[in-house]
């Protein structure tokens, strides 16, 4: 809500002292309210937004600010409920039209969603986040055509727009245009969506422009943990020209990515202010910096180093004697991920698995309530993930397992790049990552693919799954290393 919608507000309440100073209140709520909402503070937020509309319950722009507060916090029902309610009270706004779309996208509910959003763009033609949003939509459908024309259309209105210009390039990115994909990548610094800001470094960012001989040089983290995973393998060919790198990450996996070739020094931003350094570059504008297309992606066998064998044993004694096929499993990623009720499954989707021949090896962190009591009483389910402390312990256990079977979560690039085998389950609309319409990964050549065939459909990659593991397990011997274990090439769907 803007002042001038507040002060609007005030004129619906009588003029009386004692209410004039409720009104002032009220006003002030929304205006917190609105900045703890641009911070993130959602919760915070809501409590305001929920003061003003005590003295004032006729405001359209308070439930569609309120709405876009419930969305985040996951009550996408009464979200819902306050776009309508905003719609009722000014169903000329298409700034909320396109709102609901958005949630009724995020819901899967896409019929309505084209209808909001065809809604909001006959209110205004020209709403470039209603075309982006729509395109987003389209996208999910696999209707990659429309969703490219969608696009463009937006960006021929506003050609600046960071958000749509940072979604094209993802769509580009999965369907294999990596040129203009990672250059609109760039775009994530000034996408409003993804709230990231430059670190307002003096020195000078890299992109392969400059040469690096005798100079230091600061590798910066800049998306999620399998991101930094899977971009810390250039750190090398950062190195190569004579550089001395520094790699700076998040503390869960400095440990790991620390003993890559090529870093020297690999610290968490907490010490950057105390290191010296000429240059500098993101971690995820690399590729770009080495014009990275998907058949010179470098390093796909592996490039973590071993985990230490004293790591390695403690694992060994934890776990017990090695009588069957290890699987270790993780079935949901970060709660807060805006992509999570697409990737993540409950475990209990898991179940046709747990009867395998298998001994299935808990690699999740970060267990959520509903999955909590199942697997304490899933007996076939080795749970020693409190010991896990960071990702160099989780590639300890992970090399003394066969496999990993695990939904797009940061333990994947984990198994990948310690050339570990790992079968990745996708949903219909992957990350772009995974690219199209293959089961094999160009990133991680020891990675097999099992995609959803239509939206939703998680029973379908788990069959698929259970029988591809029945068979590896049965050819299974104790004396037989993991390694000889992985498949000459990728199996037929």
């Amino acid at each position: 809500m803007n002042r001038q919608e507040r002060r609007a507000a005030a004129k619906h309440s009588p003029k009386s002292a004692p209410q004039n100073l409720q009104i002032a209140k009220s006003l002030e709520a929304a205006k917190q309210g609105q900045s703890l909402f641009n911070l993130g503070r959602f919760a915070e937020a809501l409590e305001c937004f929920n003061a003003f509309e005590k003295l004032n319950p006729n405001v359209a722009p308070l439930y569609q600010t309120r709405g876009l507060c419930l969305q985040r916090l996951g009550r996408f029902a009464e979200a819902q409920a306050d776009f309508e309610r905003s719609i009722a009270l000014n169903p000329g706004e298409a700034e909320t039209h396109k709102n609901l779309g958005t949630l009724h996208s995020r819901l899967g509910r896409m019929e309505q969603a084209f209808a909001s959003f065809d809604r909001a763009l006959a209110l205004r033609p020209n709403f470039s986040a209603a075309l982006n949003e729509k395109a987003r939509a389209l996208w999910s459908l696999r209707l990659l055509d429309d969703a490219f024309a969608t696009f463009h259309r937006s960006l021929a209105i506003a050609p600046d727009n960071a958000d749509t210009i940072w979604n094209l390039a993802l769509l580009q990115m999965l369907t294999g245009d990596f040129e203009r994909g990672w250059l609109g990548r760039e775009a994530r610094w000034k996408a409003p969506s993804l709230g990231l800001a430059e670190r307002g470094f003096s020195q000078a960012r890299w992109l392969g422009d400059q040469p690096l001989e005798g100079k230091t040089i600061l590798l910066h983290a800049d998306e999620a943990l399998g991101d930094s995973i899977q971009f810390a393998r250039y750190a090398s060919m950062v190195a190569a020209p004579g550089a001395r790198v520094v790699l700076e990450v998040k503390p869960a996996v400095r440990r790991l990515l620390a003993g890559i070739s090529g870093v020297a020094d690999c610290i968490d931003r907490s010490s950057t202010p105390s290191q010296a350094f000429d240059l500098h570059c993101p971690l995820g504008s690399l590729p770009l910096a080495f014009g990275t297309r998907p058949d010179t992606i470098p390093f796909a066998d592996g490039y973590l180093p071993a985990p230490s064998t004293e790591r390695v044993k403690a694992w060994e004694s934890r776990l017990g004697p090695r009588t069957r096929f290890r699987v270790g499993l993780v079935w949901s990623g970060d709660p807060g991920h805006k992509n999570d009720h697409n990737r993540s499954i409950a475990l209990r989707a898991l179940v046709p698995l747990l009867d395998c021949d298998v001994q299935f090896v808990s690699l999740q962190k970060g267990i959520r309530d509903e999955d909590r009591a199942f697997l304490a009483e899933c007996s076939n389910i080795v749970d020693l993930t409190e010991q896990l402390t960071d990702f160099s312990e989780t590639a300890a256990l992970t090399s003394c397992l066969d496999l990993v079977i695990s939904v797009d979560t940061s333990v994947v690039h984990l198994a990948g790049a310690l050339g570990a085998p790992v079968w990745t389950m996708l949903p219909f609309n992957p990350d772009w990552r995974w690219l199209l319409d293959r089961d094999d990964s160009p990133w991680y050549r020891s990675m097999r693919l099992f995609r959803q065939p239509t939206r939703g459909d998680w029973a379908s990659v788990v069959h698929r799954v259970r029988r591809e593991l029945d068979g590896m397990a049965s050819a299974w011997q104790p004396e037989r290393q993991p390694s000889t274990l992985l498949p000459a090439g990728p199996a037929p769907i």
